[in-house]
């Protein structure tokens, strides 16, 4: 049996793989169970990284637009985009898209209740927005956001909630979150600091250059368009790319990354501890 263990982590990721998902599961469910405003703040920080990281890309896009081609431009956006998701992880920040993957794992394995999950779910999306509401807030009373930052934010916003139909943004919600997770699951197996920094960031950059639609993300510039120009701001359509965001989201993380890599390395190592 011993043997036929050993083959089986040389074939998949095997057990010291879903064992660090596992401790991660149970840590974010202790941790909202019992100490419920530290998961919420943890939440807000997920939310507040991504808008400060979010300013800074509409301030390397107007600052470097007028002297660089549109394509050096994006790219040079993307990468400044993928420091968030290295700053959320080594902050221990809870961003929701992220645990999509860890607690469908959680949840193939019926290591946690449905219940706690979306629960879960639903505090950290809502810990994430207030995050991104304090970060704007405090640039509102500010001069950070220059005049073409704010046009370029009301440009972009008004792409995600009136140019693209709900099939678009599930489906570009698909890839966004695939990338996302597939880079933790490299990270994962990497020791190195750097090394896995640098794959954390290759992911992200991928996702953020094709233009691919992230629901926190999404969240954030929502959250910043209703300090900004709230008259712009429509319900339903941005109803519309939430719903379509989250769902697709969940598809390329929970279900295309975390209940495969589930499945694949699934040997009745958790049977005892199931719930019934």
């Amino acid at each position: 049996m011993e043997d036929r263990n050993i083959k089986w982590d040389k074939i998949f990721y095997g057990r010291t793989w879903i064992a660090n998902i596992i401790d991660t599961i149970q840590t974010k469910d202790i941790l909202e169970s019992f100490y419920f405003k530290r998961y919420l703040l943890r939440a807000m920080m997920a939310g507040f990284i991504i808008s400060i990281i979010s300013v800074f890309v509409l301030m390397v896009k107007t600052t470097f637009a007028p002297d660089l081609g549109p394509g050096i431009v994006s790219m040079i956006s993307a990468i400044t985009f993928s420091f968030a998701l290295v700053l959320i992880l080594f902050t221990n920040s809870e961003l929701l898209t992220s645990n999509f993957m860890y607690f469908t794992v959680g949840l193939y394995y019926r290591l946690i209740k449905p219940y706690r999950v979306g629960h879960i779910f639903m505090l950290c999306f809502i810990g994430n927005v207030v995050g991104a509401f304090v970060l704007f807030s405090l640039m509102r009373a500010s001069d950070v956001m220059t005049p073409e930052m704010v046009t370029l934010l009301d440009k972009i916003i008004a792409t995600k909630i009136h140019d693209y139909t709900f099939h678009n943004i599930l489906v570009r919600a698909i890839f966004a979150n695939f990338f996302i997770n597939i880079t933790l699951v490299i990270a994962m197996q990497i020791d190195d600091i750097l090394a896995k920094m640098f794959v954390m960031m290759f992911g992200v950059t991928i996702f953020a250059f094709m233009g691919y639609e992230h629901v926190i993300y999404n969240a954030c510039l929502f959250a910043a368009g209703v300090l900004y120009n709230i008259e712009h701001m429509a319900l339903w359509p941005i109803a519309k790319n939430i719903i379509a965001a989250f769902i697709g989201n969940y598809i390329g993380g929970g279900l295309i990354i975390g209940l495969f890599y589930a499945y694949l390395n699934d040997h009745g190592q958790f049977k005892a501890h199931r719930f019934k």
